[in-house]
């Protein structure tokens, strides 16, 4: 069929793939920094004097700010400008990182974290949402969501690798420090080479009782999971906090259906591949969450790895999502529907957590835990590109900040989520095992040490048995959910606001502004 004049887009930014490189850059830089930190942490809790008490919020300062205040930071995004809200982010950030390298303190360390993950909250929806406005040919939208998709899925293990090294042969100080050479560079490139699409910002008067309610919501809902974790389930504040949670959400989601500019509009939020990849994704990455938790633990501490070499074993996962959204993703997604990506990737994911779960004491690194790791990162990495991309594709550009926002926001939760719960169920089952083994355990030495060892990688295979089922759900939503066809094959389309439109169904281009 020929196209029209509404569907012939105009000539593409020429500067669209260097701006991917500071944008992928930046992207680096806040996924590191959800783990780079956790390796770091016994040494600088030693220098600063932080109790064992208060050391989890190291993790969970940045955890309550950058969940808390994504939307927020989306809607910004729109508002404001996502070139300006990248560069802001950046400098931010950089700021923030260099408060913390350089604490004196317990309150300086957690302020600074909080502060970084509230500029992230404002950088991670304008990355991604500057990706969905400037690559909009559907082979080049491949390629740039696969490097995308690659980075989002790996940092996380390239921050162990990195977190190990700086920490071991520098200083703690050097995992905060590393970040201001990253946002220095991503921020000066993009500032000379970004160039969003003109008429793309959402103008509208700021929705201050959605930010309230969004933002209280969800710190609720993140905070509730964290202390889970630490203080129990069953917890008076753990009980209150998701109450809370569920009360500020419903009241946002009322509110967002009522009021003329909703920052978020539900429409983001209701067509139904979105939701799909949203859900699918916030499962996705308790499952990984978990796998980084309970993985790390049995290599340093049943293992005995150091720090340097238990980053460097995440490397096989690291190699599997690169190669996954690169090229199996890349290259499949403009010939298959997302779905046929995202359903076989989850499950050939979760067949490596299934190879996790014949963990023992013994077990050899090179005959379990890598071909599991490769497996988990193929289907990880094949399932998070078209993952991200579907995510904003078809959204209106007006509201394509506060899409990508969602894309964090899922993120986000399912982190807290996956830490909280699998962390409690390999904690129940470590229990019940040394119960049954009271004996063994109280007889000291060689035997005793055995013992606890096996009851704590008991833990960590139950746990991880909840995962592989996690993310069999993730693959079933996936392929339910997802219903549109391959990128300009037609069918069923993700629509903005719905109505099926030709502009919101992303197949007109906005033109380049200069």
């Amino acid at each position: 069929m020929p196209k029209t004049a509404a569907t012939s887009p105009p000539a593409a930014d020429p500067s669209r793939w260097k701006a991917l490189v500071f944008i992928a850059l930046a992207q680096l830089m806040v996924v590191l920094d959800a783990t780079i930190v956790n390796i770091a942490l016994p040494s600088a809790q030693s220098d600063l004097g932080i109790s064992d008490g208060n050391r989890q919020w190291v993790i969970t300062a940045y955890a309550l700010a950058f969940g808390g205040l994504l939307l927020f930071g989306g809607r910004i995004a729109d508002k404001w400008g996502r070139k300006n809200a990248f560069v802001v982010g950046l400098a931010g950030f950089a700021l923030a990182s260099a408060l913390g390298g350089a604490a004196n303190g317990e309150g300086m360390m957690l302020g600074a974290r909080a502060l970084q993950g509230a500029f992230g909250a404002l950088l991670a929806p304008a990355a991604l949402s500057l990706l969905a406005v400037m690559f909009t040919d559907a082979k080049e939208r491949a390629k740039a969501f696969g490097i995308y998709g690659a980075i989002a899925g790996g940092g996380g293990a390239v921050g162990l690798i990195l977190g190990g090294f700086l920490t071991e042969y520098l200083n703690w100080r050097w995992t905060f420090f590393v970040n201001i050479p990253f946002a220095i560079v991503a921020a000066a490139g993009a500032w000379l080479v970004v160039r969003e699409p003109a008429g793309g910002r959402n103008r509208a008067p700021l929705d201050i009782p959605g930010v309230v309610l969004s933002t209280l919501g969800l710190v609720a809902l993140v905070y509730g999971f964290t202390r889970a974790e630490s203080a129990g389930w069953s917890d008076g504040t753990t009980v209150g906090m998701f109450v809370a949670s569920a009360a500020l959400l419903a009241s946002f989601v009322y509110t967002e259906s009522k009021v003329r500019s909703p920052l978020l509009p539900l429409r983001v939020l209701l067509e139904r591949n979105r939701g799909g990849v949203y859900l699918s994704l916030g499962l996705a990455v308790i499952a990984m969450f978990g796998l980084f938790l309970f993985l790390t633990y049995y290599l340093q501490v049943v293992k005995g790895f150091s720090p340097v070499k238990t980053g460097f074993a995440f490397l096989p996962m690291i190699a599997g999502m690169i190669t996954g959204s690169t090229q199996i993703g890349a290259r499949l997604m403009t010939r298959v529907a997302p779905r046929l990506l995202m359903g076989p990737g989850f499950l050939l994911a979760a067949t490596g957590m299934l190879l996790l779960t014949q963990l023992e004491v013994g077990s050899s690194y090179p005959a379990l835990i890598l071909p599991a790791q490769l497996l988990l990162g193929l289907g990880m990495g094949t399932a998070f590109m078209p993952a991200m991309s579907l995510a904003t594709h078809g959204v209106n550009a007006a509201d394509a900040g506060v899409a990508s926002a969602m894309v964090n926001t899922s993120q986000q939760v399912g982190g807290a989520i996956g830490t909280a719960l699998l962390n409690t169920i390999a904690a129940s089952a470590t229990t019940a095992y040394l119960t049954d083994h009271a004996a063994e355990a109280a007889a000291g030495g060689a035997a005793g040490g055995l013992v606890q060892a096996q009851a704590m990688v008991e833990g960590y295979s139950s746990a991880i048995w909840w995962a592989v089922g996690i993310l069999a759900a993730s693959s079933a939503i996936a392929l339910t959910l997802i219903n549109t066809g391959r990128p300009g094959a037609g069918g069923p389309v993700a629509s903005g606001a719905g109505t099926g439109s030709a502009e919101d169904a992303g197949l007109k281009v906005p033109v380049i502004a200069h």
